[in-house]
């Protein structure tokens, strides 16, 4: 993972940035899992997990040739009045490295009791007591509100950039272009 490719908002009087981001991160997703290949990561540069905001930066790291590949299927189509798109570039000096993940909520006391039930041999009041309505979980993280393809539900994609890291660790990234265990270099 040697180069990148800087993919910026304009402002735009009729799109707020995180509605142009949503956009773009749906359409980054959906040219990942038609091109296939878990090579390439994600990164917000301008995230701010106190606002929490994700900004109007994404940077897509790879290979050269993944992400001339990647730009070469045509995903950022009806974006282009949106956005600045760099031509790949080669990575500068790192600070250091990090992961950066997807992090999920337990949010639904109703499917943690369904789960629960499924797991363990006990009826539905059984499961409510174990579960209460309570067990809700709030992330304070930016996200990206996203359609899943496969129900046509929309959901927040929380992302978390992990601490900076002297080593890099390589693997293979999600078709979200994140992932728990390999990392990015940040500039």
């Amino acid at each position: 993972m040697d180069h990148y490719i800087e993919i910026s908002l304009l402002p735009d009087p009729e799109f707020p940035p995180n509605l142009l981001m949503n956009a773009l991160f749906a359409k980054l997703h959906r040219g990942l899992v038609e091109w296939g290949d878990n090579r390439i990561g994600v990164s917000f540069p301008e995230h701010d997990d106190k606002k929490p905001t994700l900004g109007k930066r994404l940077r897509l790291h790879g290979s050269e040739q993944g992400l001339s590949e990647l730009m070469n299927h045509n995903w950022l189509q009806g974006m282009s009045d949106h956005i600045h798109v760099t031509g790949v570039q080669p990575i500068p000096t790192p600070k250091g490295y990090r992961r950066v993940r997807r992090v999920q909520a337990k949010s639904s006391p109703e499917r943690l009791r369904r789960r629960y039930m499924r797991r363990h041999p006990v009826d539905e009041q059984s499961a409510r007591q174990a579960i209460p309505d309570s067990a809700t979980e709030t992330l304070a993280l930016p996200y990206i509100t996203i359609g899943s393809q496969s129900t046509g539900q929309r959901f927040r994609l929380f992302i978390e950039h992990g601490p900076i890291v002297d080593q890099p660790v390589e693997g293979r990234f999600s078709h979200y272009g994140l992932s728990p265990e390999t990392t990015i270099p940040w500039f």
